[in-house]
């Protein structure tokens, strides 16, 4: 890897060969006369796997122009967004005008998921074609359910016919119902339905045996318990072609965290048990999840106002991924190594956009110590919808280098 700043030791030039050579002659030249007292990272695009931006259909609570400005501002050049906007994203022809306008308002790369099947409803294939054609890089059906492992099975062979990989997002609704919180303690302490653990895995477990008996390759988004992490690492030991992610919030919360009915903390997948929370944090390490994801969900602030159950779920998160990615190589979960790994190379190379990605370049100068407070005024999201709110973090991006 060529350095290209000074060689002081306060900096960590993470940022790959490529990267550099596609940079323009001024940040080129700002680089390298980076001097520091204090510690900097200089890393490439972070690629975001799952963000909800909110348009088309929910500009109440964001639109491409804020929150694409929040993600470039916070390292995100590149964000993958799932199908389940309104009007859903089924329609191959009209994509390229919202990837344009994500560009241009936002100043993001928006690459799409389309919809897997018909209007997400579970019951007939989309129009694949359509939307490969359209540049779509895979085909989801978000958390909506399948009319019956049929209809699933279909589907896959079907898109595999096209070349698409599908992204799951494992929930078995039987299971998980009206649930708002993590089956366990704190959910029945506080009275809420609980959406238990199995929820997640038997789904997954289905969607596991569908990819081994399609060959389609899969993506597994947002996991969030300890069975699942085991279901992965035995699906990549059968060298399965799967890779999965966590959203950011999982390794850092649990559902402790709804004491006292915080609806701050209401998300799905819910905030699950410290066991999980760790089983997690071991499979980031060895290796089993491959990826790390924002889950970016901003709402306005009505939407956490009402009773817990009643209230929205989703975390705004692009302000606080940096800071929480800074304290994971801390906390020894990560090196700084893995890490770049985790949250700009492998998205990448999942989304399957990596020519692109390379080409288009970019830097991230990160401050890891930098200690900020999060509020309305510092949180650059539409969306204040936090469990950090007021706390002081450490950590931020303090610079961009994108052209």
């Amino acid at each position: 890897m060529v350095h290209i700043t000074n060689s002081d030791v306060h900096m960590h030039d993470l940022l790959p060969k490529v990267f550099k050579e596609s940079l323009s002659q001024i940040a080129t030249a700002q680089l390298a006369n980076l001097t520091s007292e204090r510690e900097t990272w200089i890393l490439p695009p972070l690629v975001d796997l799952c963000a909800r931006l909110r348009e088309p259909g929910q500009q109440q609570h964001g639109t491409l122009e804020s929150e694409g400005r929040a993600a470039r501002a916070n390292g995100f050049l590149h964000v993958v967004i799932p199908p389940d906007t309104n009007p859903i994203l089924e329609n191959g022809s009209l994509l390229k005008g919202l990837r344009e306008r994500a560009l241009e308002d936002g100043g993001i790369y928006l690459h799409i998921l389309g919809a897997l099947t018909a209007g997400l409803e579970g019951e007939r294939p989309s129009n694949i074609a359509g939307l490969k054609k359209g540049g779509c890089i895979a085909v989801s059906n978000a958390r909506r359910p399948f009319q019956n492992d049929l209809v699933l099975l279909r589907t896959l062979e079907y898109a595999a016919t096209f070349g698409m990989k599908v992204f799951f997002y494992p929930d078995e609704p039987s299971l998980s119902g009206d649930g708002v919180a993590h089956e366990g303690y704190i959910a029945s302490y506080h009275g809420l339905q609980g959406i238990p653990w199995i929820a997640e895995t038997v789904a997954l477990s289905t969607q596991l045996l569908m990819v081994e008996e399609t060959g389609i390759a899969a993506h597994f988004s947002q996991l969030s318990c300890k069975s699942s992490i085991e279901l992965m690492r035995w699906a990549k030991d059968k060298g399965l072609p799967v890779t999965c992610d966590v959203a950011m919030h999982q390794l850092y919360l649990t559902d402790d965290n709804l004491e006292g009915f915080n609806a701050q903390a209401y998300v799905l997948p819910p905030l699950r048990s410290n066991t999980d929370q760790q089983a997690i944090r071991r499979g980031l390490k060895d290796g089993t999840i491959d990826a790390i994801c924002s889950h970016h969900e901003p709402l306005n602030s009505t939407a956490k106002k009402a009773p817990f159950a009643e209230s929205t779920p989703g975390i705004s998160n692009f302000d606080t991924f940096m800071a929480l990615a800074c304290q994971l190589v801390k906390d020894n979960v990560l090196t700084l190594e893995q890490l770049v790994d985790k949250i700009c190379l492998n998205p990448a190379k999942i989304a399957g956009i990596s020519e692109q990605y390379e080409t288009i370049g970019g830097a991230v100068l990160v401050d890891p110590n930098l200690e900020w407070q999060v509020t309305s005024e510092s949180m650059l999201s539409n969306g204040k919808n936090t469990p950090f709110f007021n706390q002081t973090l450490q950590g931020r991006v303090v610079e961009t280098f994108f052209g």
